[in-house]
C-alpha cells in the first residue's frame, strides 16, 4: 500500500495526521439498511501499518474534571452542564489523508462534536494509539467532542466479533484513558443487523461493557440499536438491562435514521421516545435525507431533535460510493461547496446545525 504523507495546519496549531487514502463509505443492502461493500476491494490492502508523518505538538496533561456522565435522559459534560449533540460523521477509516482538511471544515460548519469512523483489524486497518491521539488533539483544538467508533463489526451478528472490538479498545486505550471530558467511546457501529432475536443484541453488550470497564475506561459508552442502527424497539425493550450491566451507570445509545427509523413523524418519535419514556439517554447517531430503504423525513429529525434537546450527527461529510454518493454532505473535503439537498438544509436550516449547535462548555 502507498503510504501518503502530509501536513494539515489547523487554526489552533499545526497537527499532522497520516495514511494511506482508503475506498469509500457505507454502502447500501437489499432490505432496511446499509452495509460496506466497495471498501471491500481495498480488504486486502487494509492490514498494511500505518505510519505517521510528523510528531504532533506535546500538551500537558488534561485537568481530571471527571468526564462526561449520563443522568437520566440528559448527557452531562464535565463541568456539570448538559451536551446537546449537533455534529457529523467523518470517514477517517477510507480517507485518512483527508482528516486535517475535514475535521476543520467540520468544525467551522458550526459542529460541537464529530463521530470518527475508525478500524479494529477485523475488516478495516487498526488504528494506532498515536493515530487515536491525534485525532482526540485535532478535535481539542477545533472545539470539538470526539466521538470515536469502530466500523468493522457493522451488521454482524457475532458476539465474537463485538468482543474482538471491544479488546481492541483496550488495546489503545492509553489514546483515550484520561480524556474522558473530551471523548465518548461508540463500542461498534450498527453491530448486530438483525430485527429479530435481539435479546442477542442485549447480551452481547452486558458482555463487553463489563469488559470495558474491569480495563479502566470510564468515558461515556455509546451504544447503536440492532437492526444495522435501525431498529430502536431493541432500545425501548433492552436498554435498561444493557444500561444497568454498565457499573459505572454512564451508557447512553444511538438510534441511525434513514427509511425505516426515520421515515415520517410518527417513527421518529416512537424511536425516541421509546428510550426516553425509559429513563434512557439517547441521540440520533446518524441520518441522511434518503436512503436505500426509502425518504427520510430530515426536517422533523431536526426540528424533534431541536425542541427535546436531542443529539444528532448527519451521515457523512464526504466520500460516499457505491451508489449513495447523494449522502455527502459536502462536494469537496474543504466544506465550500455543500450538497444543496443534504449539506444546505443540515448545515444551514431551520432547525440545522449552524441555528441549533452550541460549543460543548469544557472549552469555553
Amino acid at each position: 500500500m502507498r503510504i501518503k504523507k502530509y501536513l494539515a495546519v489547523m487554526a489552533a496549531g499545526a497537527i499532522a495526521l497520516s495514511g494511506c487514502s482508503g475506498s469509500s463509505s457505507e454502502k447500501e443492502t437489499a432490505t432496511a439498511a446499509k452495509t460496506e461493500t466497495a471498501a471491500e476491494s481495498k480488504e486486502a490492502e487494509s492490514t498494511a501499518p500505518e505510519t505517521t508523518a510528523v510528531e504532533t505538538t506535546s500538551e500537558a496533561e488534561p485537568e481530571d474534571k471527571g468526564g462526561f456522565k449520563v443522568e437520566g435522559t440528559k448527557l452531562l459534560d464535565a463541568n456539570g452542564n448538559e451536551f446537546v449533540m449537533r455534529g457529523i460523521n467523518e470517514a477517517h477509516s477510507w480517507y485518512k489523508d483527508q482528516d486535517g482538511v475535514s475535521l476543520k471544515a467540520i468544525s467551522e460548519a458550526g459542529c460541537n462534536c464529530v463521530r470518527i469512523v475508525c478500524g479494529s483489524g477485523q475488516k478495516y486497518s487498526a488504528d494506532a494509539v498515536y493515530t487515536l491521539k491525534t485525532l482526540i488533539n485535532v478535535c481539542k483544538n477545533l472545539n470539538m467532542v470526539a466521538i470515536l467508533e469502530a466500523h468493522d463489526g457493522t451488521g454482524d451478528n457475532s458476539i465474537e466479533m463485538l468482543e474482538d472490538i471491544a479488546d481492541y479498545w483496550i488495546s489503545v486505550k492509553d489514546a483515550y484513558v484520561g480524556q474522558e471530558e473530551y471523548v465518548i467511546l461508540n463500542i461498534a457501529n450498527e453491530w448486530y443487523g438483525n430485527w429479530s432475536g435481539i435479546g442477542t443484541w442485549a447480551e452481547g453488550y452486558e458482555t463487553v461493557i463489563p469488559k470495558l470497564r474491569e480495563a479502566g475506561i470510564e468515558n461515556t459508552i455509546m451504544v447503536d440499536a440492532a437492526g444495522w442502527g435501525q431498529y430502536a424497539d431493541s432500545i425501548a425493550e433492552y436498554g435498561q438491562e444493557v444500561f444497568d450491566s454498565d457499573p459505572l451507570k454512564n451508557t447512553m445509545f444511538s438510534v441511525h435514521m434513514y427509511g425505516s427509523a426515520g421515515k415520517n413523524e410518527k417513527t421518529i418519535r416512537k424511536a425516541i421516545e421509546g428510550a426516553t419514556d425509559e429513563g434512557l439517554c439517547i441521540c440520533v447517531g446518524e441520518f441522511g435525507y434518503r436512503h436505500s430503504d426509502g425518504d427520510v423525513d430530515e426536517a422533523y429529525i431536526m426540528q424533534y431533535c431541536t425542541e427535546n434537546d436531542i443529539g444528532y450527527l448527519g451521515w457523512s461529510w464526504k466520500g460516499n460510493g457505491g451508489g449513495v454518493e447523494y449522502l455527502d454532505i459536502s462536494n469537496d473535503w474543504e466544506g465550500k461547496n455543500l450538497s444543496p439537498d443534504w449539506g444546505e438544509v443540515l448545515i444551514n436550516g431551520e432547525y440545522g446545525i449552524k441555528n441549533t449547535s452550541k460549543i460543548c462548555s469544557i472549552f469555553e
